[in-house]
Formats: C-alpha cells, sequence, structure tokens
C-alpha cells in the first residue's frame, strides 16, 4: 500500500497530472520505494524527506514499503520500473554494497539497473540487549557469549540486511557464536527482541533510540569509530572490548538506468539543499542520524567505495543469503 507523504499543501490545490518531459517534472506524485517494512530507520527517514520534497516540488511524495530478501523485492521493483523520473529506491547499503555477494540469484543487477543519485544521510547502528542478558558492557557480552556459546539468538532486519553483516562482523571478531533469527525488516525484529524471543541486536540507532530511552532495551555501545551525540556517554564497540570494529550505515537514493540526468540532477538538488536545512538537521540528529548530503557528481564514487568495503566484511565473515 502507497502512505501519502503529503497529500495537498495549504493554501493550493494540487495540479492535473499530466504526463511532461524533463523540463515539467515533476508533474505528478513521485513514489519512493523503501525495501523495508514500516517503522524501521530507513522508512522514518525517506519519510522526513518525502515532507519536505512535496512541499518544494508541489506534488505528494509516496512511500512504499516492499520488504524481503534483504532488500531485493524493493530493488528489482525500482530496476523495472520506467526511468521517467517518477520511481526511486531509497535504500540502506545492502541492496548496492553487498546483496550481489550473498545471493548468487538476484533478480537484477545494481550496478547496472539503477544509477545512484544522492546521498542523503548517515547514521551509526547500536548494540543493544534485552534486559534479561547479565551484561553492561561489551567486555562482560563477550565473555558470557564464550562461557554459553549459542545461548543467546540475535535478530536482525532480515538475511543480508546491515543489522545481519554487523552482527556476523562483531561474532568473526569477538570469537562468539550465536544464532541468528532473521525478521522482514526493523520494526518486527524489536517487538521479538522486547518481548525476549530474540536478546540482541546491532541495529540503526533512529529506530532503537526511543526503546533505549524509555528502558525498554539496554545499549551497551554503539559502531562507529566515534561516539553519538545522541548518547555521548555511551561508548563505541571498540571501546568497549572490540578494538577495530566499526560499522557506519548509509541511506542513498537511486533512480532506474536511463532516467534523464536533467531530473535526477533536480531531484539531487533539492535533496542536498534539504539536508542543510537546519530545522532538517535537528530532526535528522532527533533520530540519530546526521545529514550528509553527496550530489549525483560525487555519490557515484562513494558507493563504488562501499562496494568495495563491503566486500572484505563479508568475505571476512564467510555469510551467504543462498
Amino acid at each position: 500500500m502507497f502512505f501519502l507523504a503529503v497529500a495537498v499543501l495549504a493554501g493550493s490545490a494540487l495540479p492535473v497530472w499530466a504526463q511532461a518531459g524533463p523540463q515539467q517534472w515533476p508533474s505528478r506524485p513521485i513514489h519512493f520505494i523503501v525495501p523495508f517494512p514500516a517503522g524501521g530507520a530507513t522508512d522514518v527517514l525517506t519519510r522526513l524527506l518525502c515532507e519536505q520534497l512535496a512541499i518544494k516540488l508541489n506534488v505528494p511524495c509516496l512511500v512504499d514499503n516492499r520488504g524481503g530478501a534483504g532488500g531485493n523485492i524493493g530493488g528489482a521493483a525500482v530496476a523495472a520500473a520506467a526511468p521517467d523520473g517518477y520511481t526511486y529506491l531509497v535504500s540502506a547499503p545492502g541492496v548496492l554494497a553487498y546483496n550481489k555477494i550473498l545471493y548468487h540469484d538476484m533478480p537484477f543487477d545494481p550496478d547496472k539497473d539503477l544509477d545512484p543519485i544522492s546521498l542523503y544521510a548517515i547514521q551509526p547502528n547500536v548494540l543493544v540487549v534485552n534486559p534479561s542478558v547479565p551484561a553492561h558492557s561489551v567486555a562482560e557480552l563477550i565473555a558470557y557469549l564464550k562461557a554459553n556459546p549459542r545461548k543467546l539468538d540475535y535478530g536482525s532486519g532480515g538475511v543480508g540486511s546491515t543489522s545481519h553483516v554487523a552482527t556476523e562482523l562483531f561474532k568473526t571478531m569477538a570469537g562468539v557464536d550465536m544464532q541468528h533469527v532473521p525478521y522482514r525488516g526493523t520494526g518486527p525484529e524489536l517487538i521479538d527482541l522486547m518481548a525476549g524471543r530474540v536478546q540482541l541486536v546491532i541495529d540503526n540507532l533512529p529506530a532503537i533510540l526511543p526503546h533505549i530511552r524509555s528502558g525498554e532495551l539496554r545499549a551497551l555501545a554503539i559502531s562507529t569509530a566515534t561516539r553519538s551525540p545522541l548518547l555521548p556517554e555511551l561508548p563505541t564497540i571498540a571501546e568497549g572490548g572490540l578494538k577495530g570494529y566499526e560499522m557506519l550505515n548509509w541511506l542513498g537514493m537511486f533512480a532506474p538506468t536511463g532516467t534523464p540526468r536533467a531530473i535526477t540532477d533536480k531531484l539531487s538538488n533539492e535533496v542536498t539543499r534539504i539536508g542543510r536545512l537546519p530545522e532538517v538537521r535537528e530532526r535528522l540528529q532527533a533520530q540519530g542520524a546526521e545529514p550528509s548530503p553527496l550530489g549525483a557528481d560525487e555519490f557515484p564514487a562513494f558507493v563504488k567505495n562501499e562496494i568495495d568495503k563491503w566486500a572484505k566484511v563479508v568475505a571476512l565473515t564467510k555469510m551467504t543469503a543462498d
């Protein structure tokens, strides 16, 4: 189901949705496919972006959640869409950077079928446990896992999701063993984590932050190289006892290959402008994310570097989705 981010702008009527060329773009609603279920960090941050785009572009922005297969279902839908400037993918790294390594039968080729348009935001992952877990630090958690192999189950947003890769990297570097329980996104994963059906998660801070603040979950560490300004008292995983560990999540926008550059440049410029607005920066930071605008000229090189980096991580952890 499509969800309307902004329906009618105050004091103005929506224009007639007619077919138009790049010069008239946009002349009808724009669809943003999020390849994960509603409630996760990608969904939350995409809706914030759509609010602002709808105001500036004077058309509705529709968020379409198509979760499954580590984001490949949503990615395939965008890859198969008409390159007319009205369908985009807003995704975390997996779909573009490492799913093609994990999945041997990808339904599309992200390198050939999707064009990088803009980097929107970056965000850390956070290591959290159910309060029943007898560990209050990374060092205590590693010691407990070594003494109790496979006693804890960890959840992820799905096979090949950033939360899956982040935890497998943690397991490999720490020399511990846990059982993986994949979900169809961060939302359902967190429900079971709070209920105690899984005991540990390393996932995006924006979706988990409210549950940390409420005390429903216990945060042990941040995944990035530096601490988060939202939780300055929380150490990094490296500080907590796993030296060398670092995991950074990012959110980018992609178009079907062949979408007119005049359109993608305009959209990229708007995403960059929105990311620099003080009120948007404040709202992103409140969600645990940081605006990190990169346009169509810089973003492709960024994606290539990420592909190289994640390939090494996947090889180290010996992960596979098949």
